[in-house]
């Protein structure tokens, strides 16, 4: 059972330092999660590095975002500036129980219309449901005006790791939905 609300309604919050735990404990799932891309491997206490995490906490600029299925924290968004002047989405994660419900198109439709602008969203090519999921939320926010190119992933994230696709749109603020 997912949750005994009727239907719940899914939310972006703003992280601040009393849920910044449960985003830490969310990005080691995601972590795991992302290890079958880019080849991560758990630390010797058994959890995954993720180094820039803090990064999003405490850089002006840079954001987290815990995503609510009703009362429950069903997962996370980080964004931060990019040189270029988009926002990239650097991470975004739902909890496997709420994939492929509505809840991740939802936060990210949400996201990206709650901040008009030009928009940059990663991910990597051998992730099928990634692509699928960006492809579709793209169209789903701009129709077909957004692009898709390849970018190398920087050596400090990933060595060796297969070159990064890009999504790149830009949305403007939609009414009330």
């Amino acid at each position: 059972m997912i949750s005994t609300v009727e239907n719940p309604s899914t939310a972006l919050v703003p992280v601040g330092p009393e849920q910044r735990p449960v985003v830490e404990r969310l990005a080691q799932l995601y972590r795991h999660d992302m290890s079958e891309f880019l080849g991560h491997l758990p630390t010797a206490d058994g959890t995954y590095e993720f180094g820039r995490l803090p990064l999003f906490f405490d850089e002006p600029g840079r954001e987290a975002l815990l995503i609510q299925y009703g009362s429950v924290p069903a997962g996370f968004v980080l964004t931060r500036p990019m040189a270029e002047g988009a926002t990239s989405i650097s991470a975004f994660f739902v909890v496997r129980a709420l994939r492929r419900r509505g809840v991740g198109r939802e936060a990210a439709l949400q996201l990206l219309h709650s901040r008009p602008g030009a928009w940059a969203i990663a991910f990597q090519p051998a992730n099928a449901g990634a692509a699928r999921f960006w492809r579709g939320v793209a169209t789903d926010a701009v129709g077909a005006d957004w692009r898709e190119e390849s970018r190398p992933v920087p050596a400090s994230m990933a060595a060796n790791a297969p070159d990064d696709r890009w999504i790149l749109l830009t949305t403007e603020r939609l009414g009330p939905r």
